[in-house]
């Protein structure tokens, strides 16, 4: 499955908003370098889906704030 995901690094709290079943908005207190905000991205969306953080692949926007996310299973 394939989604979009509109990041916000570096924010005061962390928290997900679901805009569809495949695009959400996330709010993270990790900085965005040495790639921080990304793992934190992958491991927030990994417990809100309930899914293995090893099936989670940042696709495309690794250094962008939009980003297309590939969860396989």
């Amino acid at each position: 499955m394939m989604m979009t995901c509109h990041v916000k690094p570096g924010s005061s709290e962390n928290r997900i908003e679901w805009l569809s079943d495949t695009e959400c908005k996330v709010w993270l207190t990790a900085a965005p370098e040495k790639g921080k905000a990304n793992k934190a991205l992958i491991d927030m969306l990994a417990k809100d889906m309930g899914v293995a953080k090893s099936l989670i692949e940042i696709k495309y926007g690794k250094t962008a704030k939009v980003k297309t996310i590939e969860i396989t299973t």
